[in-house]
């Protein structure tokens, strides 16, 4: 993420801590993989945190920029609307989200098609991480990560999950416009941080819905 090491290595521990403890409020199993969310940011800030550190070391550098790569462009688009869709009850809005996840799938599996073909760098930007993968930026993947992953929340009959859809969308709007060379890193800063909202879910339960 951006400013340090340090920054991330905080962010990364306490979203791996708030983790640990949504998934143990979990009521059923269906809750687990939506539950996980904060846990699995906490490793991907964790991932960026030893990037800072890599700089020095060019094969380290390059594996942890993949790792961090993997959860970045390919684990969100594919993991949050299957886990939108587990969670789900109402069976109109699973319908629905069967084509989110459809979208997110096709979207990863092409993300990392890309990043096995193509070079992917990070490298330090004013004080944050740029990441050298321009297969991401056009204009078509962008709309379709948003589409998986934003939209799947969107979709679904918890009112707290459109919340998250929500604060993650205008995270990605205020890092697009403020962070235009370290987007990528700073909108993930964001999420991760947002992703405590999904304690909120799992404390309240699945079953607790508002139509839309």
């Amino acid at each position: 993420m951006c400013f340090s090491a340090t920054a991330s290595f905080i962010a990364g521990g306490a979203l791996s801590a708030t983790g640990a403890v949504t998934l143990s409020k979990a009521k059923s199993k269906k809750e687990i993989p939506f539950a996980a969310i904060p846990l699995l940011f906490g490793v991907q800030q964790t991932i960026e945190g030893v990037i800072w550190l890599s700089f020095g070391s060019a094969s380290l550098n390059a594996v942890m920029t993949y790792a961090y790569s993997l959860f970045s462009h390919v684990l969100w688009p594919i993991f949050l609307p299957i886990s939108v869709f587990v969670m789900e009850t109402d069976p109109a809005h699973r319908k629905i989200l069967r084509g989110f996840i459809a979208v997110g799938l096709l979207t990863g599996l092409y993300l990392l098609y890309s990043i096995i073909v193509e070079p992917v760098t990070s490298s330090i930007v004013n004080h944050s991480i740029a990441y050298g993968s321009p297969h991401l930026y056009p204009t078509v993947s962008l709309i379709l990560y948003l589409f998986a992953t934003c939209g799947s929340c969107f979709v679904s009959s918890h009112r707290i999950v459109r919340i998250l859809g929500a604060a993650i969308f205008v995270a990605f709007l205020v890092a697009g416009w403020f962070y235009t060379e370290t987007f990528f890193s700073v909108w993930c800063f964001f999420a991760a941080i947002l992703s405590v909202i999904v304690f909120a879910q799992i404390r309240t339960g699945t079953g607790h819905t508002v139509t839309p």
